[in-house]
């Protein structure tokens, strides 16, 4: 009995040994099996169920640790030279103590969306600018040949529906054209005759009469309440003269100028006489080669646009001439009847110069009011001052409405900043053309518009069942009508 104790331990110890020793096969067999197939290793780990991760870190943590039979008891002591080098199969996990650290976001989203759409919408202006400003620096580069396209095309609006009624009764096209060609100038160049003769003729009485008005002028001042001396009045007169002669050289210049506007005016009055034949004989042909240089995807809309912009514009010019002409005649019998010089010239540019809306009409009665105070007095001028306010308001109350109609619909502050606009691209001519181009510019966004939606509503699918019959524009037979 005494040594019953001593076998069970001897006994224990052995079977501890022999379970070391199947264990170091293992992981010898585990590692020469991990050498040559690394997915046969991690089959056979799982298997074996989980135990403690083969790395260098855990090899350090059992180094120098052996058995009692001096075997050794780490899981790396008994591995070769070349699994010391031997990467771990996966990275271990981060540890618990290390900060939380939250991930960026995305600068997009970090901007807000008001700025976001700030953005958006001025790169889009500043784009819309820069090309609005080249587009104007190169009209301005070619103004001579726009301002007379623009003639041209205004002056066609004028003359084809002369052009249409004459092949309705059975005038050839060509013939048609030219007739109406010939006589449409032929008026203007008539006008314009009839205006200089007309200056020419009265130019001695009105200098005259300006000269009879400056002495009168002179003599008021003298009496007048704001103790204005002779000496001061020489003296303002020697100033003129003086200012006259050290520019000389200057107003020679301007002389020079004046005869290069001369030259350009005549280039371009050929240049709009020559476009303005072609338009009238073959402007459809135009109009369809100018639609092959659209996109096909927008040529449909263009091509619709087309016609309704050119009744705009042909509505534009016809009411135009006759408002104008009304208010010659009517401002030009009042002139007459009040013995102010010049009364037919002066008609004759309150004609031309009721092609700029608004402004025209203001420079043209003030140019009236002038003449007459400066030859005929106070009175007289105040009289040129009324008839001209009683026609502009029966223009603008009566036949503005009656015969423009809705053809042209555009506001005052609209004609307002357009004339501005066009007065300072392109002077005079800018202003007259910019109130029509504005009104065809309406029409045309205007019909795009609804064309558009005409479009968005065709491609859209038609609806089904119970939804079509409510948005049927008719009850189906057999069924009673809703309340």
């Amino acid at each position: 009995m005494s040594r019953l104790p001593q076998w069970v331990g001897g006994l224990g110890a052995g079977l501890t040994r022999i379970a070391q020793r199947l264990e170091d096969q293992r992981r010898r067999a585990e590692a020469a099996v991990g050498e040559s197939d690394p997915e046969e290793l991690r089959r056979a780990g799982h298997a074996a169920g989980p135990r403690a991760p083969h790395d260098d870190t855990y090899a350090g943590a059992y180094a120098g640790v052996r058995t009692d039979d001096g075997s050794p008891d780490a899981p790396g002591a008994a591995d070769t030279p070349d699994d010391a080098h031997r990467q771990p199969d996966s990275v271990p996990a981060p540890p618990t103590y290390a900060p939380a650290v939250a991930p960026r976001p995305d600068p997009v989203a970090a901007v807000p969306w008001g700025v976001r759409v700030a953005a958006e919408v001025s790169w889009r202006l500043l784009l819309l600018a820069g090309t609005i400003w080249v587009l104007a620096k190169v009209i301005t580069s070619i103004q001579l040949v726009v301002l007379a396209f623009v003639a041209a095309l205004l002056i066609t609006a004028l003359l084809q529906p002369t052009v249409a009624w004459l092949k309705r009764r059975g005038v050839p096209r060509g013939l048609a054209t030219a007739l109406t060609f010939i006589a449409g100038f032929v008026i203007m160049g008539l006008v314009g005759w009839f205006v200089v003769w007309q200056v020419q003729d009265n130019i001695d009485s009105v200098s005259r009469r300006i000269q009879e008005g400056i002495t009168e002028l002179k003599g008021w001042l003298l009496n007048s309440p704001f103790h204005v001396t002779e000496d001061q009045i020489n003296n303002i007169a020697k100033n003129l003269q003086d200012a006259v002669g050290a520019n000389t050289e200057a107003i020679t210049s301007a002389g020079l100028e004046g005869v290069t506007v001369v030259l350009e005016v005549l280039t371009g009055i050929l240049l709009a006489m020559f476009t303005t034949l072609f338009l009238l004989y073959d402007g459809r042909r135009i109009w369809n080669w100018f639609l092959k240089l659209v996109p096909s995807a927008a040529r449909e809309g263009v091509a619709g646009a087309g016609p309704r912009a050119w009744r705009t514009l042909t509505a534009y010019v016809r009411g135009t001439v006759i408002v104008a002409l009304i208010d010659a005649i009517f401002i030009g019998i009042g002139i007459y009847f009040l013995d102010v010089p010049l009364a037919v010239p002066l008609a004759v540019f309150i004609f031309l110069f009721a092609f700029i809306p608004l402004v025209g009409a203001v420079v043209s009665g003030a140019l009236a009011c002038v003449v007459a105070l400066v030859t005929q007095g106070v009175f007289a001028a105040l009289m040129v001052l009324a008839v001209v306010l009683a026609v502009q308001q029966i223009e603008g109350h009566i036949l503005q409405p009656f015969i423009l109609g809705r053809a042209v619909r555009v506001h005052p502050l609209a004609v307002i900043l357009s004339v501005a606009a066009g007065g300072l691209v392109a002077g005079i001519g800018g202003a007259v053309v910019a109130v029509p181009l504005v009104a065809v510019t309406n029409t045309v966004v205007g019909y795009l518009r609804s064309y558009s939606r005409e479009q968005a509503l065709r491609m859209t699918p038609p609806p089904h069942g119970a939804t079509a019959l409510d948005v049927a524009p008719t009850q189906p037979k057999g069924s009673a009508p809703q309340d």
